[in-house]
C-alpha cells in the first residue's frame, strides 16, 4: 500500500488514552503520513465537545459576560493532555495568546479554531511530527468561498517539504489572513483536501463507528454493515441524513480518485467501509442503504395548462432566489409542480413567499403540507432488479406509511419519497425489511 492520509475525529483526540490509541494505528504502518485531527471531544456522556466550549465563550463575550471561568476550563483540558502526554507545546503561552485575542474582539471562527490548532499541536509533539498549519494554506476568498484548486497546489506545496506531519482540520484563512472555518464537522473536509494534495494512495478516516451501516441504528435494531460503497451512494446517503462522513468530505477524494477507508478507533481490526469510484453493485445486493431527514415543506401549485406555458417554472425559481431560499426537489406533473423545502429556509419567510406566488404566478391553487420527511433508499444494485419500486411500495403500504410525494432519477440510483414525519422511522425500518432478510 502506498501513502496513506489519515483524519482523526473529535473522540480519538478526547484524552491522553485515545491519543495513544491514535500513535498505535499511525505507527503500525510507516505509510501513514500525514495525519489530520479534530477538537478533543467528547470524554463521557455528560462531558462538553472542545468546540462547543469555544462557541460558548464568544457568546459569552458578545453578551459581556464574565468568561474568565470558561476560558480557565479550556484550558485546563488542555494543560491536562500536555501533561498526560508528556510533551511541551506552551499551553501557557497559546492561552495567554488567545485570551488577548478574545480582548480585542477575536472572531468566533479563530476561537473555534484553536480547539483543532491546540490538538494538532499536541499530537504532533506526542507522534514527534511536524506540526502544518492550515492557515495561509486552506483558502477562501474574501466572500467565503472555499477555493478548491488554490488550496490544492499551497496545500500540496508544502506538505512536499514534510516527510511526516500533523495537520488541523476544520479552517483556513480568507485573503486578509483572518480564520475562517468550514461547517461543523468539517475536519473530514480538511482530511480529504490532504489526501488530494499529498497525492494518497488511501484517506483513512478514523472515528468512533467502524464504518457505515445500512440504516440508523436508533431507527433500526442491528442494520448490517456496508463494506463497499460508491462515491455517488454515499453522497446520496450523506446528503439525506447517514452522518458518519461530512458530505462535502467526498469530493477532493473523488477528484483524485482516492478511495476513502472509514475505520473505528476503538476497533483498529475492524475493515471498516471502503468508499471507491467503483460503480460495481455488491452481488446479491439490491439496495446499498436507506436514510432520511426530517422537517421539510412541500408547497404545491396547480395551473391549468401549466405545461403550455413558456417560463412557468423559471418564475418559480427566481421568487425563490428573491427569498435566498433553496429547494431539495421539484417533483411535477403536467399541471402540478412540488417545491421540498427545508423548513430551517423557511422560517418566516412561508406567507411572504405564499403571497408573491399568487401574485406572480397566477396559479389556480397552492396547497401547503408541513411536518414533511424525505427518505431515500440507495443503491446501484436497483437498475438491474425488476420491481424495486413496488417492493418498496407495497412495503409501505404494508406498514400503513401514506406516500406523500415520489421522487426517482433516470439512472435509478435512489428512489426518494416523501412521508410525514410521524411515519418516519416506521417508514425507514418498513423499507429495510423489504430488502434486507
Amino acid at each position: 500500500m502506498g501513502l496513506i492520509a489519515c483524519k482523526f475525529g473529535g473522540s480519538s483526540a478526547a484524552d491522553g488514552l485515545q491519543i495513544r490509541k491514535v500513535r498505535s494505528i499511525v505507527e503500525s504502518d510507516p505509510n501513514r503520513r500525514f495525519v489530520v485531527v479534530s477538537a478533543p471531544g467528547k470524554r463521557y456522556d455528560a462531558d462538553n465537545k472542545i468546540t462547543d466550549l469555544l462557541y460558548l465563550l464568544k457568546a459569552q463575550t458578545e453578551h459581556n459576560a464574565p468568561y474568565g471561568q470558561l476560558l480557565q476550563v479550556i484550558k485546563e483540558r488542555f494543560l491536562g493532555l500536555e501533561a498526560d502526554l508528556g510533551v511541551q507545546v506552551d499551553i501557557v503561552g497559546e492561552f495567554a495568546e488567545i485570551e488577548e485575542n478574545l480582548k480585542n474582539g477575536a472572531t468566533a471562527d479563530y476561537l473555534a479554531s484553536r480547539g483543532e490548532y491546540l490538538s494538532a499541536k499536541m499530537i504532533a509533539a506526542f507522534l514527534g511530527y511536524d506540526f502544518v498549519d492550515t492557515a495561509g494554506l486552506v483558502l477562501f476568498t474574501a466572500k467565503g468561498k472555499f477555493l478548491y484548486e488554490e488550496t490544492n497546489e499551497a496545500l500540496g506545496a508544502e506538505l512536499a517539504k514534510h516527510e511526516r506531519a500533523v495537520i488541523p482540520g476544520f479552517y483556513g484563512t480568507l485573503p486578509d489572513g483572518s480564520i475562517k472555518t468550514f461547517t461543523r464537522g468539517g475536519s473530514d473536509i480538511t482530511g480529504s483536501l490532504v489526501a488530494r494534495a499529498a497525492r494518497a494512495d488511501t484517506y483513512e478516516n478514523w472515528t468512533d463507528v467502524s464504518g457505515f451501516l445500512m440504516a440508523d441504528p436508533r431507527i433500526v435494531d442491528n442494520p448490517k454493515a456496508i463494506s463497499n460503497i460508491s462515491y455517488k451512494e454515499l453522497r446520496e446517503l450523506s446528503y439525506m441524513g447517514a452522518s458518519v462522513l461530512h458530505e462535502n468530505a467526498i469530493y477532493p477524494a473523488r477528484l483524485a480518485d482516492i478511495p476513502i477507508n472509514i475505520r473505528n478507533t476503538n476497533a483498529p481490526e475492524d475493515p471498516g467501509t471502503i468508499i471507491s469510484a467503483d460503480d460495481t453493485p455488491q452481488k446479491g445486493q439490491i439496495i446499498t442503504g436507506v436514510a432520511g431527514n426530517k422537517d421539510f415543506t412541500v408547497i404545491g401549485i396547480y395551473k391549468n395548462m401549466m405545461s403550455n406555458e413558456i417560463g412557468f417554472i423559471k418564475r418559480i425559481l427566481s421568487i425563490l432566489e428573491d427569498y435566498d431560499i433553496p429547494i431539495e426537489h421539484i417533483p411535477s406533473g403536467i399541471d402540478t409542480v412540488s417545491l421540498v423545502i427545508a423548513d430551517k429556509y423557511l422560517e418566516d419567510k412561508l406567507g411572504d413567499l405564499i403571497e408573491d406566488f399568487e401574485k406572480k404566478l397566477g396559479a389556480d391553487s397552492i396547497e401547503l403540507y408541513e411536518n414533511m420527511s424525505l427518505i431515500a433508499t440507495v443503491g446501484l444494485g436497483m437498475a438491474s432488479v425488476h420491481g424495486v419500486a413496488a417492493r418498496l411500495f407495497n412495503a409501505l403500504t404494508d406498514a400503513g406509511v401514506n406516500i406523500r410525494m415520489i421522487d426517482q432519477g433516470s439512472s435509478e440510483l435512489n428512489i426518494i419519497v416523501g412521508v410525514e414525519t410521524k411515519d418516519f422511522n416506521t417508514a425507514i425500518r418498513a423499507i429495510y425489511s423489504a430488502f434486507i432478510s
